[in-house]
């Protein structure tokens, strides 16, 4: 038999590859949604909560702390349109651990944690495709579509175009 990633741990008695679950954050933007590996995440904090300490309006917010750790504060909203005249209750910001930093995304709202396969990812269509920060379409067993996302990927684009502009 061949080993795969798929038959570590997840093989059955008959031979058959159970598939291997991963979690998923899901979180509204945009008026889509959309997923991110939740291995990523640090923690959750309403907008409200985050000491805020610096604000420049462009899509790098900010600078803000949250339990001691300072860090950028990037608003995804604005990527999707004009700012929102303010921010309300439902206002998230997602804390990331990615591979070289800590950093803050401002979303209009976490939905849930959800449980997806490597089947369950399909290929973007059209265009999308060559966009490698898009991984595919995440669908759930109750048919509910997210978009997953790399987001190591997605915010070295974010602070590369940044840097660019300054």
């Amino acid at each position: 038999m061949m080993h795969t990633p798929h038959t570590t741990s997840a093989t059955l008695a008959h031979g058959a590859a159970r598939p291997v679950l991963r979690q998923f954050l899901s979180f509204r933007l945009g008026g889509l949604e959309y997923a991110l590996d939740y291995r990523n995440v640090r923690e959750l904090r309403p907008l409200s909560a985050m000491d805020r300490f610096a604000d420049d309006g462009a899509v790098l917010s900010g600078v803000a702390m949250s339990r001691g750790v300072i860090m950028p504060i990037v608003d995804m909203r604005i990527a999707f349109g004009p700012r929102p005249p303010q921010h309300d209750p439902q206002t998230d910001v997602i804390v990331l651990q990615l591979t070289n930093c800590i950093m803050g995304m401002v979303t209009d709202g976490v939905t849930d944690v959800v449980l997806l396969d490597d089947k369950q990812i399909l290929p973007m269509p059209g265009m999308a495709r060559d966009v490698d920060y898009l991984l595919g379409i995440g669908e759930t067993a109750a048919g509910r579509r997210l978009i997953v996302v790399d987001i190591d990927k997605l915010m070295a684009i974010r602070r590369g175009r940044e840097l660019h502009a300054a």
